[in-house]
């Protein structure tokens, strides 16, 4: 029997181009696209932000390389066979999140020491192990904020495998609502809830974030920077009076000097309390006076 073989295309780009790259794989046919730089499992060129961007087959795949710039150094790989799909496994340990929470996959055992607590995570079809360095960035300011979090309402906006909104509930939140414009990372979301008997805490659908009901006094949206001043008016209005914004995947101004610039913009009415940095990506906190 003929083992299936898997195309893909694959780019080294400066990280400030990435965003736009990406849009370009889409609109030249590519099923999906894959970031890989210095923090993820599987690490991209030096300096570089490494896309991968899948296609149906040989042809696509070659159509796309000629309408590709020659100095992103594109090249056409090819996986052999279905084992890729677990590769991934190998290299997710449990690990902190942040203070005080553990994160686990499923398939590894942990013993939680006194005053840990542990989320089991399975990021299935789902953006989000919690590895990557914006989600520990939420993360840590989430768990700084642990006392506002208590018996508080909060959005996660772009949700991925929820592992921010179930964060927030592990923190002391009463309740999450979670939204994705990917219906594979809303039953996702719902699957982890499930499996930390969260369920019934969490609310996760593909609402539009500028149609989710009311206001919440944490909100959360770990997206990129291009999508977050897209839908920056629909996100700065689910702040409630007094809440907190906090956002990431927005590279740091030493690696793309214009991201920070174009959030403090979009986000204008809100007021910046705090950026952080972690390895090449920045986390930003705003709160709303009014």
């Amino acid at each position: 029997m003929t083992e299936p073989r898997y195309p893909y295309v694959v780019v080294d780009v400066a990280p400030d181009d990435a965003d736009e790259v990406s849009a370009l794989f889409f609109d030249l046919g590519a099923g999906g696209v894959e970031e890989r730089d210095q923090t993820t499992l599987v690490r991209g060129a030096a300096g570089k932000v490494t896309l991968v961007a899948s296609f149906e087959d040989a042809a696509a795949a070659a159509a796309a390389i000629a309408e590709l710039d020659p100095a992103w150094s594109p090249r056409v790989e090819e996986v052999v066979g279905d084992a890729w799909r677990d590769e991934w496994k190998r290299h997710f340990e449990p690990f902190a999140i942040c203070r005080a929470i553990v994160v686990r996959p499923p398939w590894r055992p942990y013993d939680a020491a006194p005053g840990e607590h542990v989320i089991e995570l399975e990021p299935g079809r789902a953006f989000g192990t919690g590895l990557h360095e914006t989600t520990s960035l939420v993360a840590d300011l989430l768990a700084e904020r642990a006392a506002a979090l208590r018996g508080a309402r909060v959005l996660d906006v772009g949700c991925g495998s929820g592992v921010l909104a179930l964060v927030a509930l592990v923190l002391g939140a009463d309740a999450a609502v979670a939204v994705d414009i990917d219906p594979d990372a809303v039953a996702v979301t719902r699957e982890n809830a499930e499996r930390n008997g969260l369920a019934a805490r969490v609310a996760a659908d593909t609402t539009p974030a500028a149609e989710v009901d009311g206001t919440f006094p944490i909100v959360v949206a770990n997206i990129e920077s291009v999508p977050l001043c897209e839908l920056a008016p629909a996100i700065a209005a689910r702040v409630a009076p007094g809440g907190t914004l906090i956002l990431s995947g927005i590279l740091a101004p030493s690696v793309a000097p214009a991201q920070l610039e174009s959030i403090r913009a979009a986000y204008a009415p809100l007021a910046v309390d705090d950026v952080r940095q972690k390895g090449e990506w920045i986390a930003v906190v705003l709160s709303s006076r009014t």
